[in-house]
C-alpha cells in the first residue's frame, strides 16, 4: 500500500533551538493517527510544516508522492487542512463560504453545487447553510472548518482539535464522520483528549522534546493497557526483594500501607506466583486486582519519562 504521507528526518530549529529533531514517519491510506504530545514538545510545529504553512530546517515531506518543498501545489492539492483556530470568513454564509473555497481548490462550475451540498450533509450544516458564519455556535463554526478542509475530497486530511467547542452530541457525529473519512482517506487527528484517540484512530504517536516516542497501533496500545500490573492488599508488610526475584516482575510501587502495585513485564504472567509466595510467607493475602492502564497512564508515563 502506497503511503500518502512520507516524513524522513524531518527537524526544525528556531535559532539554536531544536523543536523537532529528526522525526520520520508515514501514514497510509484507511490510518487515522492520534497525534498527541504536551504543550512545547514540538507537535504544533510539526502540524504546520506537514500543511505546508512552515518550511522545515531540514529533512522531507511527501504527501501523495509529491515533494511538499519542491512541488508544493501539486501536495497541498492532495490536502485538506483544519488548523487549530479554523480561519473564516465570518461575513459570509456557511454556503457562500464553501463556494468561496471551492473556486480556491478548482472545482468546476458544474461540480460545485452538488459538491457543497454533499460536504455540508456530512458536516450536518443543513440547517445554517444559508446564515452568516459570524452569528453561528463555536460548534458550528468548527463544522464549517471541517467542512472546508474536505470539501475537495482530498487524499490526506489533518485535523488539529476537530473537536474543540462541541457538545457531546456534536463530538459523537464529528468522530463517526472522522471513522468515516478514515475509510478511503489517511488522516492525521491531533487532539489533547485522549479517549479521542482510543475511540478515533488506528494509530498513535505521541511526541515529547521534538522526538516521536511512541508509534503504535491502537490495538497493540489496547493490549497494553490492559496487562502488566497488579494491585495487591496484604495483612501485614511483604518483603520486596522476595517478590521483585520472581520472574517477569519489574517494578513493586507503595501505594498505601500493605497495598502495593505490582509490575510486571508483558513476556510473561506471575500472578500465581505472586499468590503464592505471598501466601507461603504468611503476609496474607486480602486481594489482588488486575490494573488497567489507561492512556492518560501511557501518555503520562512517557513524556515524564523523557522530560
Amino acid at each position: 500500500m502506497a503511503n500518502l504521507i512520507e516524513v524522513e528526518n524531518l527537524s526544525r530549529y528556531y535559532g539554536k533551538y531544536c523543536v523537532v529533531n529528526n522525526i520520520s514517519f508515514t501514514l497510509a491510506k484507511g490510518e487515522v493517527v492520534g497525534f498527541l504530545g504536551p504543550n512545547g514538545a514540538g507537535k504544533t510545529t510539526t502540524m504546520q510544516m506537514l500543511s505546508g504553512n512552515l518550511a522545515p530546517s531540514s529533512g522531507l515531506i511527501k504527501i501523495n508522492g509529491f515533494d511538499l518543498l519542491n512541488a508544493p501545489l501539486k501536495a497541498k492539492r492532495s490536502l485538506g487542512y483544519l488548523p487549530d483556530i479554523p480561519s473564516l470568513y465570518k461575513d459570509l454564509t456557511v454556503q457562500e463560504f464553501l463556494h468561496y473555497c471551492a473556486q480556491l481548490q478548482g472545482i468546476t462550475k458544474q461540480a460545485i453545487y452538488p459538491i457543497i451540498d454533499k460536504t455540508v450533509e456530512r458536516c450536518s450544516l443543513q440547517t445554517v447553510s444559508k446564515r452568516l458564519i459570524a452569528n453561528l455556535s463555536k460548534g458550528f463554526q468548527q463544522r464549517v472548518g471541517i467542512a472546508q478542509a474536505i470539501l475537495h475530497n482530498p487524499e490526506v486530511i489533518i485535523l488539529d482539535e476537530p473537536t474543540v467547542g462541541l457538545d457531546p452530541i456534536q463530538i459523537k457525529e464529528i468522530r463517526a464522520l472522522i471513522k468515516e473519512l478514515g475509510k478511503d482517506h489517511g488522516i492525521i487527528l491531533s487532539t489533547h483528549i485522549l479517549p479521542e484517540v482510543q475511540e478515533t484512530c488506528s494509530h498513535v504517536q505521541i511526541i515529547n522534546n521534538g522526538k516521536i516516542i511512541l508509534n503504535e497501533s491502537i490495538f497493540e496500545l489496547n493490549r497494553t493497557m490492559t496487562q502488566g500490573c497488579l494491585q495487591v492488599i496484604t495483612r501485614t508488610p511483604v518483603d520486596n526483594t522476595i517478590l521483585l526475584a520472581i520472574p517477569y516482575v519489574t517494578r513493586i510501587e507503595e501505594i498505601a500501607h500493605n497495598r502495593h502495585n505490582i509490575h510486571y513485564s508483558m513476556k510473561g504472567n506471575p500472578t500465581h506466583q505472586i499468590a503464592e509466595t505471598i501466601i507461603a510467607k504468611g503476609w496474607g493475602l486480602e486481594e489482588m486486582t488486575p490494573i488497567k492502564k489507561s492512556m492518560e497512564d501511557i501518555f503520562l508515563a512517557l513524556t515524564q519519562v523523557e522530560s
